[in-house]
Formats: structure tokens, C-alpha cells, sequence
């Protein structure tokens, strides 16, 4: 970023602030930015309840308040911690408040699949609004009408450009294809595959009965290729685990994964040690504490900083749904 562009976001009055979820992405984008983070101090009583202080002055500033998704405990602390830093700098007098959440949290509960099923993805949506926030800033919305659940602007980045980056630069791409571990993930992989000019293979998986895949069926050809397993998210890393073992199975001479939100929940961690993966990649829209020699990272810091200058001098952010900044 020119010195030009740094002296022009000093003008415009833009405040970053961080929650404790990711502070090595928050640090990532401010250095990036040339933006130092505002003091926040962030605490909890003895009862657990969660206090936040803000140690500068909002007045007239547009403030983005940087927060992910994440933790088997500590997901709704960080999502109370996020609204009350938003409350904070609504009274606080802040001209306009940007939440860049990088994995959104309970977007998985996006749909009403059975009776009475609630869909928390609207209820976080709704109180999101409700502390005040005025735009939001995620990444590979696990499903894209989440949008629709907020009467404030949205932007869904994707993680895209810097897998395709990741893919040419990093993996044996001339003799690859691309695997979607799921019918649902089909789109996804396709769009990887077309910009690629690669072939795709897609698994599908039968159930006996709800939440047990009984068989998965592979259709498409991987024998002797390397197999990249693409997906949005990787949680307990069951079917991740499956998919590969059927791929093998069928001839593959490796398998990669690749997923936008390295969850790794419970046993995860384990599942991945005792598979057949030979690497399992994901981006740091979470904080990944892998201690696996086969896991690599995709830093997708600029991408979020970039958004957040494209946003704050009122450009486009268009352009990063194709290309990845350096």
C-alpha cells in the first residue's frame, strides 16, 4: 500500500479494533493496513460476565471491529464479546461500525430442516443489528442466503483467489483433479475446476439413517491423480477423513484437503493424525494450533485488509471476489 493511500485512510478518521478470538489476524491486517489497533481491554468478572473497555476516543470515527467465529467453549463468549464492543462504540459516538467477522458463527444453523428447529444464523443476524453494527464483513458464508437475514450491507469475500494461487503454486497441478466431498460442495468445486481447467470428481453419501453415512460413491476417475478435497469448513473432519479413504481406494496417488475454516473440533485433531491425508490445508480465518507435520496455511490477511481500504475510501470490493491482493 502507497504512502499516498496510507495518508488518505489517517484523514478519513478509521479506528481498528479486536476482540480476543484471533488476535494474530487482527495484528496480520493492521500491519497490512498501516493501522495500529485502538486500546480494548476485555475482561470477565468472577461471574463470568464479560466487560469491555475502550481506551481512546471513537467520536466521528469509522471503526471496524475485527472478531471470528470460533471456539468448542469459547464461541459464545467471543459472540457476546462482539456485541458489546459494538455497543461500546455505538454510545461511544462512532460515525459508522464494520464487523469483519472471517467465520461467521452459527451459519450452519441457517435453515428451519425439521419441526421446531430454530435459525440461529437470523437470530445472530438480528442481534448484530440490534447492538448497532452498521456493515458486515465475513468470508465463505457456509450458506449465502445468510445475506438475507440482515437489512444492513453484507459482504461474503471468498476465499477463492488464494486457494487457485495456493493450488498452481503448491501442489502437483498438472496431474490434479479436484474432488467435492459432497453433492453440496458440488458448485464450489466446479467453479475451482473451471477457472483451473482441471476435471472434477464429486462423492456422494448414502445414509442408512440421519447423521451416519453408511457408504460413500465416488463418481469421476482419480486413478493416479492427486486429489484435492475441497470444502467450506472442516469440523470433527469425519467426512473429510471418509472421503479420503474412498479416494485411495479407488487409486489415487495422494490426497489433499482443502477447506476456507479450519474448525478441528473434539477429535479432530486425531482423526487427521491417523488418516491417509498427506496434507490438510486451510486459511486463518480461525487460529490453527496444528501440530501436524502435514497442515499448511493460506493467509487470507490481505484480503480483509484490503476490504476494509476498499470500503472505508468507498471502492469496490468486487474486485477481490477474483483476485487476491499480495
Amino acid at each position: 500500500m502507497n504512502s499516498e493511500s496510507r495518508e488518505d485512510m489517517a484523514i478519513n478518521s478509521i479506528k481498528l479494533l479486536a476482540g480476543n478470538s484471533h488476535p494474530d489476524l487482527a495484528e496480520l491486517i493492521s500491519k497490512k493496513l498501516g493501522i495500529p489497533l485502538s486500546k480494548v481491554g476485555v475482561y470477565q468478572y468472577s461471574n463470568k460476565e464479560t466487560s469491555v473497555t475502550i481506551g481512546e476516543s471513537l467520536r466521528d470515527e469509522d471503526v471496524y471491529i475485527i472478531q471470528t467465529g470460533i471456539g468448542e467453549q469459547e464461541i459464545n463468549d467471543f459472540l457476546m464479546e462482539l456485541l458489546i464492543l459494538i455497543h461500546a462504540c455505538k454510545i461511544a459516538s462512532a460515525r459508522k461500525i464494520t464487523t469483519v467477522i472471517p467465520n461467521f458463527p452459527y451459519a450452519r444453523q441457517d435453515k428451519k430442516d425439521k419441526s421446531r428447529a430454530p435459525i440461529t444464523a437470523k437470530l445472530v443476524a438480528n442481534l448484530l443489528q440490534t447492538a448497532g453494527a452498521d456493515h458486515v464483513i465475513t468470508m465463505d458464508l457456509h450458506a449465502s442466503q445468510i445475506q438475507g437475514f440482515f437489512h444492513i450491507p453484507v459482504d461474503n469475500l471468498y476465499a477463492e483467489p488464494s486457494v487457485l494461487n495456493y493450488i498452481r503454486t503448491k501442489t502437483d497441478f498438472d496431474n490434479a483433479i479436484l474432488v467435492s466431498p459432497d453433492a453440496g460442495g458440488a458448485k464450489r468445486v466446479a467453479a475451482l475446476a473451471d477457472k483451473l481447467d482441471l476435471n472434477f470428481a464429486l462423492i456422494h453419501k448414502e445414509r442408512q439413517k440421519a447423521n451416519e453415512v453408511s457408504k460413500m460413491v465416488l463418481v469421476g476417475d482419480v486413478t493416479n491423480k492427486s486429489c484435492l478435497l475441497v470444502d467450506d469448513m472442516a469440523d470433527t473432519c469425519g467426512t473429510l477423513v471418509k472421503a479420503c479413504d474412498t479416494l485411495m481406494e479407488h487409486g489415487a496417488k495422494e490426497v489433499i484437503a482443502i477447506v476456507t475454516h479450519g474448525i478441528f473440533s473434539g477429535s479432530a485433531r486425531e482423526k487427521l493424525r491417523n488418516s491417509r491425508l498427506s496434507r490438510i490445508v486451510c486459511t486463518n480465518t480461525v487460529p490453527v494450533d496444528l501440530d501436524l507435520p502435514i497442515a499448511d496455511q493460506i493467509d487470507i490477511s490481505p484480503t480483509f485488509a484490503e476490504a476494509i481500504r476498499r470500503l472505508h475510501n468507498g471502492e469496490s470490493v468486487s474486485y477481490l471476489f477474483t483476485h487476491a491482493p499480495v
